[in-house]
């Protein structure tokens, strides 16, 4: 059977890449414009819990138009979750999660620009391999590695000297903003092994490739700059242009698909046994 991905036409899959950039874009910039606003801010638990609630209330119409009818609704919910208590129990884990991970979210974006915060936000791929590795066992390829790493070298530029927005009046403090990022992208890591974030999300996932997942990030990240500069009168710096090439670089090469070596090895066994019969 086809894997979903396969049955898709390319449109369609542009238009998924599409949409996640801008929202992902979009999200960065508004909240970052709403956090340095001069006027009296809004609460980010207010916020957060906000945006849950109409998470929840979409989720609960695609389960009603899924079923179809009222009865199976609501057996549906009875069945998985007021009838699974435990499983309810185990989601309640990364939800948790994710709910201080949004919230560091609020905080880094108070004291951070938008483009700094997308670059250095990008730490939640090596986190996220690290803990693939550690938790579930499994392997990086020598290419991953190598992106890994020099996605760390990339954030390190944009930190060392991180870029000033000339337009913003707010007080900031960047070690305050770098160290809820750090948090956030800890509980990334460890909330990716256990659900994912975001309904749209789910779909690009399931309809897209790691390519075209990290094409649309480091796209992102342009937009995030772009409009940096012309909204907050970001100043480009040198070390900050040098490690948002790496990072974009390193999230394209970390998305490359691995070399299938298992024909490789096949080959190289059976001629080896030729060899030895001969």
């Amino acid at each position: 059977m086809a894997a979903p991905r396969d049955n898709v036409t390319l449109l369609f899959k542009l238009y998924c890449l599409a949409v996640m950039t801008v929202m992902a874009a979009a999200y960065t910039i508004a909240l970052r414009y709403t956090r340095t606003s001069d006027k009296e801010l809004y609460f980010s638990t207010t916020a957060v819990c906000i945006t849950e609630v109409i998470k929840l209330l979409l989720s609960v119409g695609i389960l009603a138009k899924e079923t179809g009818s009222l009865g199976r609704f609501k057996a549906s919910l009875r069945e998985n979750v007021l009838g699974s208590p435990k499983e309810l129990l185990k989601l309640s884990v990364p939800s948790l999660v994710y709910a201080v991970q949004n919230n560091m979210a609020f905080l880094a974006l108070s004291n951070l620009d938008a483009a700094v915060y997308q670059v250095t936000y990008q730490l939640k791929i090596p986190c996220t391999a690290l803990c693939t590795v550690l938790m579930l066992n499994r392997t990086l390829s020598k290419l991953q590695w190598v992106s890994v790493f020099m996605l760390c070298a990339g954030v390190t530029l944009v930190q060392w000297k991180p870029a000033q927005a000339t337009k913003v009046v707010v007080e900031q403090n960047p070690l305050l903003g770098f160290g809820a990022i750090a948090i956030a992208v800890l509980c990334s890591g460890f909330a990716v092994l256990a659900s994912v974030g975001g309904l749209y999300t789910s779909v690009v996932v399931k309809y897209t490739d790691n390519i075209m997942k990290g094409f649309s990030a480091a796209a992102a990240i342009v937009l995030s700059t772009i409009a940096s500069v012309m909204l907050f009168g970001l100043q480009i710096t040198l070390t900050f242009a040098l490690g948002t090439l790496l990072v974009c670089v390193s999230i394209y090469l970390y998305g490359l698909p691995r070399q299938d070596t298992t024909s490789i090895q096949q080959g190289e066994t059976a001629s080896k046994e030729r060899v030895i019969g001969v």
